[in-house]
């Protein structure tokens, strides 16, 4: 088949490459390989309201049915790349086609990241990534009573929330001393830990598992290190996630929990490779980071467009993140790398503050709870404040 370019992914990342091209233009073939039976479509929401309020799947379609072939974008869906030629400009898919390519874009995303556990591979343990981790997890839901969530992160938060609303009984169990220690400070972890112990969640932390007990029916709980038993009617495992870069690295790209890119996301001559995949340098934080979020999906695949088009500008972004639980909202802007110190604005107890962080008296992240204006005023701060010089 002819060349053009060639996206491995059908995610938020792809969706916006293909449309930035052709708004920016780009009239040759456009080609999204995707391993899901669905046209592009918002994640975010699986968590929260898909998860509760059980819409069509049709819902989350970033585009609406005819957009891709009105545009001329080929949408090949439920497979997905073997393997790349670099030397031929070459990829096979796993159904054995294979696709010529002037330019290869990596929109591969993230999996959920393996649980050396036993027991993971039983009935009844779930992870939450996809439409269709949604479909089998639903129906299970309905018919427990008891859900352990394994990892006190968004997802798991999220869901904990939903179930509680169901009023169904959780449990999260979370390694760390505290929850969402990942991505938030230590303040905002205490309020969401309290949140949800007022409604019902038992929290469990500094736990560490030691499986995932049942049958070859189903998982019947968990035992921790110390010997404790959970029993569950099911699991979900929310541990994170890890980027798919597998086919990239066996290419001969230069990966490292991500595959790397430059300012302009370019991973090698004529390749590149964006969104949650992908890991850059930020000026603005002093290192390599990936970024699993909504705004860098949409924001690097406009620089990638941008550079295939020939007008590059160099992709350092003020990272945001959100998170809804129960009726509150968590709005992050920026990475609380090596703050040095905090300041609370507001009062927790009324369920609207903010906490800025900063780093030798640089604003570099602010959390914000049910406050708009506090998030948005924090985005335009740091931005503001962009070093001029760095490595890369």
């Amino acid at each position: 088949m002819p060349g053009g370019i060639v996206i491995l992914g059908a995610g938020q990342a792809a969706a916006q490459l293909a449309v930035s091209l052709r708004q920016g233009g780009r009239d040759g073939p456009i080609r999204m390989v995707g391993d899901e039976p669905y046209a592009p479509y918002q994640r975010p929401p699986l968590s929260k309201a898909f998860l509760k309020e059980r819409p069509p799947a049709d819902s989350l379609l970033l585009r609406g049915a005819h957009y891709w072939t009105d545009h001329k974008v080929e949408l090949h869906l439920g497979t997905a790349a073997a393997a790349v030629d670099r030397t031929r400009k070459i990829v096979g898919l796993r159904d054995g086609r294979m696709f010529d390519y002037d330019t290869l874009v990596f929109a591969t995303g993230t999996r959920a990241r393996d649980l050396p556990l036993p027991g993971i591979d039983l009935p009844g343990v779930f992870s939450l990534r996809k439409i269709d981790d949604v479909r089998r997890l639903r129906p299970a839901l309905d018919d427990a009573r008891r859900i352990v969530i394994i990892g006190g992160g968004y997802i798991g938060l999220e869901v904990a929330a939903v179930m509680r609303q169901e009023g169904r009984d959780a449990v999260v169990v979370e390694a760390e001393d505290r929850v969402m220690k990942r991505v938030a400070g230590e303040t905002i972890s205490e309020f969401f830990d309290g949140l949800h112990r007022s409604r019902g969640v038992d929290i469990r932390l500094g736990c560490r598992l030691a499986s995932i007990d049942g049958d070859d029916s189903r998982a019947s709980g968990i035992t921790l290190t110390s010997g404790e038993r959970i029993a569950a009617d099911l699991v979900l495992v929310a541990t994170g996630a890890r980027a798919n870069d597998d086919i990239a690295k066996a290419a001969g790209l230069l990966c490292e929990e991500g595959i790397v890119v430059d300012d302009f996301a370019h991973a090698a001559p004529d390749i590149y490779a964006i969104g949650d995949c992908a890991r850059f340098y930020s000026r603005r934080y002093g290192r390599k980071i990936r970024l699993e979020c909504v705004q860098n999906a949409i924001d690097q695949a406009k620089a990638a467009a941008d550079a295939i088009l020939a007008k590059p500008k160099p992709y350092d972004p003020v990272p945001w993140f959100w998170s809804d639980q129960y009726e509150i909202k968590l709005q992050i802007t920026g990475l609380l790398d090596g703050f040095d110190a905090a300041e609370t604005i507001g009062n927790p107890a009324d369920a609207k503050f903010s906490v800025e962080y900063r780093k030798g008296g640089k604003l570099i992240a602010v959390d914000a709870v049910n406050d708009g204006r506090a998030h948005m005023l924090g985005r335009r701060r740091i931005a503001a404040d962009l070093p001029e010089v760095g490595g890369g």
